[in-house]
């Protein structure tokens, strides 16, 4: 598999769609319809190179298509496993299963049994890019600037500099983060196309951190590579929601309702220019989030925040999400929702717990409110 799985270890899950609820059937009523590409048997790999290959597609499955399905289908074939000792590969896959599924602790665990037990250098680098993605995610900046590092030292390339330049940048030197990309990105043209799809959508996000413009471009440079990248197609949706273009992101949101982030930026883009079917598709969200809470498979607190506040305009519903959110994830985009609701249901408590933490990691973005 090698270093191609570099393509899943940084790819945020989107949520999808569940299958609505029913309670009124016949015997001859269609419950559920499995995806066309879900497994169609419990038959257990026969090897863990086979194993591999299968959790690999169906995590890359999930990454494409929103449906957390898949990542069930894949915690499945790893339940199988129970007793028996994973191979480094498949620690890294369940390690990144378990990333998708917001299972911080137990992606950790699993990729510092990798760290210091291996020393092959494509398993070594996966573990480190995947380590410290989730202390970016988390905010833990310090331990993720020493896995840069190491990275650096045991692979150099644009994969390493990337992830420096996304620590640089959330801990206050985002202007010099985005500088020394850029260049390094200029200078290593002939890096792979993995490589460079990393570095654009991490400029990407490191422009729009700083306001510039350029962040389109290296977004849509990503989309046009990989149009199935939803990561880096919410990023853009959002990033046209900002500022003030609606119909662009109903463009680039069109057909992608099935996935719960861009739904929610669809339905606030069809409010802003009165669209007829705004309501319809508010429904349906609302109908969608409650199905989610009911069973207890609310994956990503965030659209459900970002709904109740820009759709629902229940400020105090959206601020109990979004911090509960922000205890686990501190992207840009979760801080910055727990800001607008803190402000807007007037939680001062709340407001100065966010600032403080702000201030600690001498974080700044101009998508923030203003005062932040």
């Amino acid at each position: 598999m090698g270093f191609g799985l570099l393509g899943l270890l940084c790819s945020a899950t989107v949520a999808a769609a569940s299958s609505p609820i029913q309670s009124d059937f016949d015997d001859n009523t269609v419950l559920v319809t499995l995806p066309a590409s879900a497994p169609t048997s419990d038959r257990i790999p026969s090897s863990p190179q086979d194993m591999a290959q299968e959790v690999h597609r169906l995590i890359s499955e999930a990454r494409r298509s929103g449906d957390p399905r898949f990542l069930g289908y894949a915690e499945r074939l790893f339940n199988q496993q129970v007793g028996q000792e994973l191979t480094d590969e498949l620690l890294i896959l369940r390690a990144t299963l378990a990333q998708s599924l917001h299972q911080f602790d137990a992606a950790r665990q699993d990729l510092k049994t990798v760290l210091n037990r291996t020393e092959a250098p494509i398993q070594r680098a996966q573990a480190l890019v995947t380590l410290a993605n989730i202390e970016i995610v988390q905010g833990h900046y310090n331990r993720a600037l020493a896995l840069c590092e190491q990275l650096k030292t045991e692979r150099p390339g644009l994969i390493a500099a990337s992830c420096q330049a996304q620590v640089a940048a959330r801990a206050g030197a985002a202007k010099t983060a985005y500088d020394n990309l850029a260049d390094t990105t200029r200078s290593l043209g002939s890096a792979g196309t993995q490589e460079r799809l990393w570095a654009q959508g991490t400029l990407g996000d490191i422009g729009a951190q700083l306001g510039q413009d350029s962040a389109v471009r290296h977004w849509q440079w990503v989309l046009n590579q990989d149009p199935d990248d939803l990561y880096t197609r919410a990023q853009l949706a959002d990033w046209y929601l900002h500022h003030g273009k609606a119909s662009q992101a109903l463009a680039i949101t069109e057909d992608y309702e099935a996935i719960d982030n861009l739904a929610v930026i669809r339905a606030i883009a069809m409010r802003r220019i009165d669209h007829p079917d705004a309501s319809a598709l508010a429904s349906r969200l609302r109908e969608r989030f409650d199905e989610a809470l009911w069973r207890g498979s609310m994956l990503h607190q965030r659209d459900l925040a970002r709904f109740e506040l820009d759709i629902e305009h229940r400020p105090d519903v959206a601020l109990q999400h979004a911090m509960a959110n922000w205890a686990s994830q501190r992207e840009p985009l979760d801080t910055r929702l727990a800001l607008r609701s803190a402000i807007a249901a007037q939680d001062d408590t709340a407001l100065a717990q966010l600032r403080s933490w702000l201030k600690q990691k001498n974080q700044s973005d101009a998508r923030y409110p203003e005062g932040s």
